[in-house]
């Protein structure tokens, strides 16, 4: 505050689209308002929920059939849902499959994004809880000039 005029806010409650409260327990994060408008812009507030983000035994590796109709929308889906993996890394193994054919989707694949919606439907307030009491233990890997191997760093709380 002597270098620069700040304006404190108080606690944060909510900031990008992520929501946080605290509780005497530990620190809650989401991005319900978020999935909402998710949602909302698919069209999809009123569907069916399903339990599971993708099928089980998928083929979505393996993509065939006809283009998508419209492959911008599919590009925004994902790119939307990307960032929901910031609070929801439940989903993160679908939408990291639905990237990588951002490039050419396939229709097969738009059904697969609309799927997640309606597992996002089930629960859209769902994210991530930090407990107050435990012991916070982050592993990082890097390998910054891409010739050596990676070194594991162990930061502790």
């Amino acid at each position: 505050m002597e270098q620069f005029s700040i304006k404190d806010l108080g606690p944060l409650k909510y900031f990008l689209g992520i929501e946080v409260a605290r509780s005497r327990h530990g620190i809650s994060s989401s991005q319900r308002k978020y999935t909402l408008d998710i949602l909302d812009d698919a069209g999809a507030l009123g569907v069916k929920p399903c339990a599971f983000p993708i099928e089980k035994n998928h083929h979505l590796t393996r993509i065939e059939g006809p283009a998508a109709q419209d492959p911008s929308a599919y590009r925004r889906l994902v790119g939307r849902l990307l960032y929901l993996t910031v609070t929801r890394p439940d989903i993160a193994y679908v939408v990291n499959i639905l990237s990588q054919a951002v490039h050419s989707p396939r229709q097969q694949l738009v059904e697969a994004g609309y799927r997640v919606l309606r597992y996002l439907k089930h629960a859209p307030g769902r994210g991530l809880f930090l407990p107050l009491n435990s012991s916070l233990s982050l592993t990082a890997y890097y390998d910054a000039d891409l010739g050596r191997l990676s070194t594991n760093s162990t930061f502790h709380d």
